[in-house]
């Protein structure tokens, strides 16, 4: 049977762009089998989205020391409609912080506690001046999300 991965990212930059883009890449890992990968940016997705999927990465910049507006945008029109019926939702996280990433990943989490979902791993900041290797931790965040559900340990 066939499980769905929502990735929901916010990529105003050609930079977080790329991140994004790696993160579809470690999901379509040749040995990942029976994964469809789904791809919003947080004000095309919505509660209909996560009712559909099996598993959720969310990549959202650091603005202002917290989550980009519109992933929050993404949780305020989403957070009642699928708060009974998805919990324990395995997720991950990676944020883009020009900062530290703290604020934005305090922010998240005291959503995601309020959701009932699960973590996968703890959230991925990548902080400071950018570098190519970020596509990478995200690309293997992506891989290792998919490979989890296709294998069937989340």
């Amino acid at each position: 049977m066939t499980k769905r991965l929502l990735i929901v990212a916010h990529a105003p930059s050609p930079n977080t762009q790329t991140l994004c883009d790696a993160a579809v890449r470690g999901t379509r890992h040749p040995d990942i089998e029976d994964v469809a990968v789904t791809v919003k940016a947080p004000l095309e997705a919505g509660p209909d989205d996560v009712l559909a999927c099996d598993a959720i990465l969310l990549g959202t910049t650091e603005n202002l020391g917290y989550m980009s507006g519109a992933l929050k945008d993404f949780f305020d029109r989403s957070y009642y409609p699928v708060l009974e019926e998805k919990q324990g939702l395995p997720c991950a996280l990676y944020i883009r912080a020009g900062r530290d990433g703290t604020g934005t990943r305090r922010a998240v989490e005291s959503i995601v506690t309020g959701l009932r979902w699960r973590w996968v791993q703890e959230p991925l900041i990548l902080q400071g001046e950018w570098q190519a290797a970020f596509a990478d931790e995200v690309e293997e965040l992506g891989l290792t999300m998919a490979a989890a559900l296709d294998s069937g340990m989340i």
